[in-house]
């Protein structure tokens, strides 16, 4: 952020008065860009394909299933090809194995898209909890959960997500750099006390379970990440021709707790 001295101030000011002009913006038309999202974990192979939607027009989610997609370990040679279940997503139940490194391909219209990753290892929750923590507008309901973290090894990247009742309710990106003596601390804040002043998107009503679930994921998956929550694209995690998207090998660990307004103790 630039900072100006009053006197600079004032004259944009003045500058910004004594002249009008209507801005009219315009987005470049492109061709649809693929989107492929993708997941291996020890349940299997699961690949969501979309399409860029023109900024004019109403989000379309419809799964692409004209495509051919197909996972290779390149650690034991092994070859699956996904095929499309009944909501478009192309499935292969195979566990992927953690330390294996896989490589998934997506052919589609002529195109070609190549994503390689390394399966991840399982962690441990330690603990889930929440406070009620003082604001100036209320109090607030602080949700914290620690896990383990190896010491042993550095930059190690994590994927949360949060559940609230079985639907997405946040999610968020972490490295180990926070890790004290081998545990991993995140917090994120969640509903108010006086829950008439919230809005669906982060009120918790009792009895409502939070579920956390962290996946390890490579330093590359976490910096995507980091970039979406700054509304961006990301560095491309596909070789081959341009599409968006990820790749990501690893073994989600989930726990749950129940929020319970009248259980929760004040932060001190």
């Amino acid at each position: 952020m630039k900072l100006y001295s009053i006197p600079a101030m004032m004259c944009m000011l003045l500058l910004l008065a004594s002249c009008e002009k209507e801005l009219d913006f315009k987005y470049h038309d492109i061709e649809p860009l693929t989107v492929i999202e993708a997941e291996l974990t020890p349940d299997g192979a699961k690949v969501a394909i979309t399409s860029t939607t023109p900024m004019d027009e109403p989000m379309d989610r419809t799964h692409l299933t004209d495509a051919v997609v197909t996972l290779t370990d390149l650690t034991d040679g092994s070859v699956y090809g996904l095929h499309t279940d009944s909501e478009g997503f192309y499935t292969d139940l195979t566990p992927g194995v953690a330390g294996h490194d896989y490589r998934l391909t997506v052919e589609r219209a002529g195109c070609r898209y190549e994503a390689t990753a390394t399966m991840y290892p399982p962690i441990e929750i330690e603990s889930l909890e929440f406070n009620w923590i003082k604001m100036p507008y209320d109090q607030v309901a602080v949700f914290q959960g620690r896990f383990y973290d190896d010491e042993a090894t550095e930059g190690d990247c994590y994927w949360i997500k949060l559940y609230r009742n079985g639907k997405i309710y946040q999610w968020g990106e972490m490295d180990d750099r926070s890790a004290v003596d081998g545990i991993s601390t995140f917090i994120t804040m969640t509903t108010r006390k006086d829950t008439d002043d919230e809005d669906d998107d982060t009120v918790l009503f009792d009895g409502d379970v939070l579920t956390c679930t962290v996946l390890p994921v490579s330093r590359a998956m976490h910096d995507y990440l980091e970039a979406l929550q700054n509304d961006s694209n990301g560095p491309a995690m596909f070789s081959g021709d341009k599409c968006l998207g990820y790749f990501v090998a690893t073994s989600p660990v989930s726990a749950s707790i129940v929020f319970r307004h009248d259980e929760i103790p004040e932060y001190k």
